[in-house]
């Protein structure tokens, strides 16, 4: 059968439409490789792993989480927000048990998104979220100056910032130190000042050209640094044994697993709804791109390396890079997989210094020093909530730290909703009339009862409750006991005039 003279016309526009998508696309992964490459790479070294295992989930986040629905632009891979968590974790642990940890988060991801409760998570204070992000970012920047200097940081957080001036002085002595440390600061001032420059010469992204700078210096004077261990894709794969999953029955283990859960659920999903504001496509499924998240991670965990997330800077990096459809995200894990496969001795001439100052400059992002200001300005509460967050991270841990974040914001909540209004009307003839207003919550009874006890035992009292939007349980028993021993004690009988609307 012949095909109608309309259908070719619109074959061919189809067919049009089609190679252009697949062209952006193509440019797209390119970009996007190049952008997460150094940062598959950084991300791994700061969690205490081999740097192959940060290239393994960045090519799982392609392969695996890019072919899935949810979210058709966002990449994911190793994010610095669960840098942290994955070191504490590696050093309690041990890295033997890292797949089972990571397997266990990814399978109860799936959970959560198969009784779809994806969409539950826009419902986490962002003050927390900013909060945790921000413990996140200055625990990252300071043990990762340490690095910069070729120095390993102490254990705990404040251990870690306590110690950054004497780790400061102390390598001034040291050549070699004082060498890495400056190979480092270069490379934050590469990235600082990367936005300025052309158009043209930023082609390139600045986390790579940060990177290849470092490494050109290096190699051209012969510095004497730290470079990165190379120990092969295929070697560095470890896949969990029975003995890993033995030690997931432990408190601390559990803990870890709902730490790397709620936190790689939450990032990927406030990640996935600022994508969305960036591009004019079809809007994220959160109950299938948190299914796309527990499948990759639930692979990586299978390997035995990191933990993904959907990441930003990755994604935003893919929409500006004009991606078109999921294709430039597969594609960027294709890239990823090529370049450990064909070129893995490239990774050995990287300077660690170079790698701990990307990430010192990714921890700074973290930090809204700039909008602290304004936050505390227009919410204060909310600002209270980030910087406790914030601090107990840092203090004690992330996940302990979290949980103190959303009690607070709770607690905020609760002292912040609208109380009861009492106002008594006497006109020194007939009832009393008392209005009540508002929300009475359990909250609002001592107010409530100093109110309706000052009132005299001998006159009637007409109680109107109209105006209140909530009355709970404990304020409806206080109400009819006072109204019960009113009466009961004084010589008129306590009338409802109106009921409460709920």
């Amino acid at each position: 059968m012949q095909p109608s003279p309309a259908s070719v016309p619109d074959r061919a526009r189809s067919l049009f439409r089609a190679s252009g998508s697949a062209r952006h696309d193509l440019t797209a992964s390119v970009v996007v490789f190049l952008v997460a490459l150094p940062l598959c790479l950084g991300v791994a070294v700061a969690s205490g792993v081999p740097a192959e295992l940060g290239l393994v989930t960045g090519i799982v986040g392609g392969l695996v989480t890019g072919l899935l629905p949810g979210s058709s632009l966002q990449v994911s891979g190793p994010a610095a927000g669960l840098t942290v968590l994955v070191h504490e974790a590696v050093r309690e642990y041990g890295l033997a048990a890292l797949g089972a940890l990571v397997l266990a988060a990814g399978i109860l991801q799936l959970a959560m998104g198969a009784l779809r409760l994806g969409r539950f998570f826009r419902a986490i204070s962002v003050a927390v979220v900013e909060g945790m992000l921000a413990g996140i970012g200055l625990l990252l920047i300071a043990g990762q100056l340490y690095a910069m200097a070729d120095r390993e940081a102490p254990a705990s957080g404040l251990a870690k910032i306590a110690g950054l001036p004497g780790m400061l002085t102390g390598i001034i002595g040291s050549e070699r130190a004082v060498t890495a440390f400056g190979l480092g600061v270069g490379t934050i001032a590469v990235l600082v000042l990367w936005p300025r420059l052309p158009a043209k010469v930023r082609v390139v992204p600045a986390p790579l050209a940060a990177v290849a700078l470092a490494m050109a210096a290096s190699l051209l004077f012969s510095l004497p640094v730290d470079t990165v261990d190379v120990q092969g894709l295929v070697d560095s794969v470890r896949p969990p044994d029975a003995a890993a999953f033995g030690g997931l029955l432990s408190v601390g283990a559990i803990g870890t697993v709902l730490a790397f859960a709620l936190i790689a659920s939450a990032e990927s999903l406030f990640s996935a709804a600022a994508v969305d504001r960036m591009h004019e496509g079809p809007p994220t499924s959160y109950d299938k791109e948190l299914i796309a998240q527990g499948a990759g991670n639930t692979v990586c965990g299978l390997l035995g390396a990191l933990p993904m997330t959907a990441v930003i800077v990755r994604s935003s990096a893919n929409v500006r890079a004009g991606a078109r459809t999921k294709a430039s995200r597969v594609l960027h894990g294709v890239w990823l997989l090529l370049f450990a496969a064909l070129l893995p001795a490239a990774l050995g001439l990287i300077p660690m210094a170079a790698l701990a100052g990307v990430l010192v400059h990714a921890g700074s992002k973290l930090v809204p020093v700039g909008q602290l200001a304004k936050l505390w300005r227009e919410h204060r509460g909310e600002a209270v909530v980030l910087v406790v967050t914030a601090v107990a991270i840092v203090s004690v841990n992330m996940f302990e730290g979290v949980l103190i974040g959303l009690v607070l914001a709770v607690i905020k909540i609760a002292w912040e909703t609208p109380h009861a209004r009492v106002e008594v009307v006497d006109d020194g003839a007939g009832p009393i009339r008392v209005l009540l207003s508002g929300h009475a919550t359990f909250l609002s009874l001592p107010k409530l009862l100093d109110a309706l006890e000052a009132l005299p035992r001998d006159r009637q009292v007409e109680l109107d409750l109209a105006g209140l939007r909530h009355l709970d349980h404990a304020c409806r028993t206080s109400l009819e006991t006072w109204a019960a021993r009113h009466s009961a004690e004084g010589t008129a009988p306590v009338r409802v005039a109106s009921e409460a609307r709920g």
